[in-house]
């Protein structure tokens, strides 16, 4: 199936409430967004929730939750309603049984009474004889099943409630020529696949089937998932053509890969290196272990969809910082790369900085203002603003703006011991002296008057900009640090200023 611009698109993020949601799933779920609102297509949320066994409990809000803070919002699903729902797996289940009797009848599926126990015993012998047992067209002619056991007796087996499974009946030999949106064309032989189960006799289809009548009823034109379900293509669209629909077009996204090595990343590579990969935090509800998340982290939910955008698609030119709209406008499947794509958390904090110095000077106060407050400082709030504008640049994170500004709230309460040992020459001390007598008399107090003022003097006494500047800065911050030093004294004020001068001096003093 080709893309169009006249096809519907609908496409859908089908995630299982088992656990939090890795950034990979929040970067397939991200992938369908986008090639929804390019094509002015429907992008679903359906809950695949048949594994009652490994169901968790507030999985699934966590996933409601995770896709509000980054943004990304659906069309129809489990929170919006939608005219193809219900949109759970479990409150379809009712619809499943249907379709899997639909394959038997078409001879395409068959009814198997093999205990669990029978089959273990099976495994267990192969092994002995260092062979792998397969559920498949070699092995199912001496296995029980509808294939083999008479059709009064397998009539009698289900009469009296024997348990059993429907497997699909996997050609024994055949070629699946299948297309990738982003692999191209995909060539499986039949003959290195088995008869996956596709409905179990507790009236629950297993997921491959469940999938496949969803998608199809709800209509999905294309089926962008992760490259761990490349395996299940084969059988999914043998499922399509079995029951006589049209497939939807099908393309698998590269892993996410670890940022020091091959291979998946993985929560313990998190753990391990000092990073999240579930996009908020997370308390396991039977351990009650915490997994941190990038919202904890302090990382702007523009910032981490942008980061995870570009793991994976190439947008073809030098662009890297994009807003939600952009990135849409932007985006093509054909873009996306075969291969992995590595994580690299700086470049993670890089984004987070590029939204740091985008982000309007208010927004950031909002956020900063919490700070301040824990730290028992009520300042007005377009004060912050101004101090917010002078540091942003240099912070990646807003929990990071308090050590790059600390000083235009509290004089310094220490003095850097390095820089002092550097920077406060033998005529330190006489030349801020002068310097508090120039600024006493320096009005208006603003950055370029008071700039002006004193290069003239510096210039005037030949002393060494750079030896003046420095002892300057030890006094006003206590550190080496921080914008230019004359938008801060303009911002903390004359009285100020000269006080913290008159305190370092004191402190100091004359160097020998």
């Amino acid at each position: 199936m080709n893309m169009s611009m006249n096809q519907d698109i609908r496409v859908r993020f089908a995630p299982s409430p088992t656990g939090p949601l890795h950034m990979g799933g929040v970067r397939t779920a991200l992938y369908n967004y986008l090639l929804a609102r390019k094509k002015g297509g429907k992008f679903i949320l359906r809950i695949e929730d048949t594994d009652q066994n490994r169901f968790v409990p507030g999985a699934e809000e966590y996933i409601l939750e995770s896709f509000r803070w980054c943004g990304i919002e659906f069309d129809e699903g489990v929170h919006v309603g939608g005219p193809f729902g219900p949109y759970r797996q479990s409150e379809r289940k009712e619809l499943y049984k249907q379709y899997a009797d639909q394959l038997i009848q078409s001879g395409h599926a068959y009814y198997a009474f093999d205990t669990a126990d029978e089959l273990d015993e099976l495994r267990k012998h192969y092994e002995s004889e260092k062979k792998t047992f397969t559920y498949n067209a070699e092995s199912r002619g001496q296995l029980k099943n509808s294939l083999v056991i008479s059709e009064d007796e397998v009539k009698t087996w289900l009469d009296t409630g024997k348990p059993y499974v429907i497997r699909f009946k996997m050609p024994a030999s055949e070629e699946v020529n299948m297309q990738d949106l982003i692999r191209g064309e995909v060539v499986v032989n039949t003959r290195a696949l088995d008869d996956k189960i596709l409905f179990k006799s507790d009236g629950m289809p297993t997921y491959h089937l469940a999938n496949v009548v969803d998608d199809h009823l709800m209509e999905i034109s294309h089926v962008i998932r992760g490259e761990e379900w490349l395996p299940s293509m084969p059988l999914h669209i043998m499922l399509y053509r079995a029951f006589g629909w049209n497939e939807p077009a099908f393309a698998h996204l590269p892993l996410l890969l670890k940022p020091d090595g091959k291979g998946k990343l993985s929560k313990r590579d998190g753990d391990r290196l000092g990073f999240p990969v579930f996009p908020l935090e997370w308390t396991d509800p039977q351990t009650g272990e915490t997994t941190r998340g990038y919202r904890e982290d302090g990382y702007f939910p523009e910032a981490f969809v942008n980061m995870l955008a570009l793991l994976g698609w190439n947008p073809g030119d030098e662009r890297e910082v994009f807003e939600m709209e952009s990135m849409a406008e932007a985006f093509s499947l054909e873009r996306v790369g075969k291969s992995g794509a590595r994580f690299d958390p700086d470049k993670a904090r890089w984004f987070n900085h590029q939204y740091m110095v985008l982000k309007a000077n208010e927004e950031l106060t909002r956020a900063f203002m919490p700070v301040l407050q824990q730290k028992g400082l009520m300042v007005d709030s377009e004060y912050v603003q101004q101090v917010v504008g002078l540091v942003k640049e240099r912070a990646d994170f807003v929990h990071e703006l308090w050590d790059q500004s600390s000083f235009f709230f509290v004089a310094p309460d220490g003095y850097d011991e390095k820089a002092v040992k550097k920077r406060w020459k033998p005529d330190s001390y006489d030349q801020m002296m002068e310097l508090k007598e120039l600024l006493v008399k320096t009005e208006p107090f603003t950055a370029g008057h008071t700039e002006e003022m004193v290069k003239q003097w510096i210039e005037e006494k030949e002393y060494g900009m750079g030896a003046v500047m420095n002892a300057f800065r030890l006094l006003i911050v206590g550190a080496l640090q921080g914008p230019h030093l004359f938008d801060i004294i303009a911002l903390i004020g004359q009285e100020e200023t000269l006080m913290r001068i008159q305190t370092g001096l004191h402190e100091l003093g004359r160097k020998e």
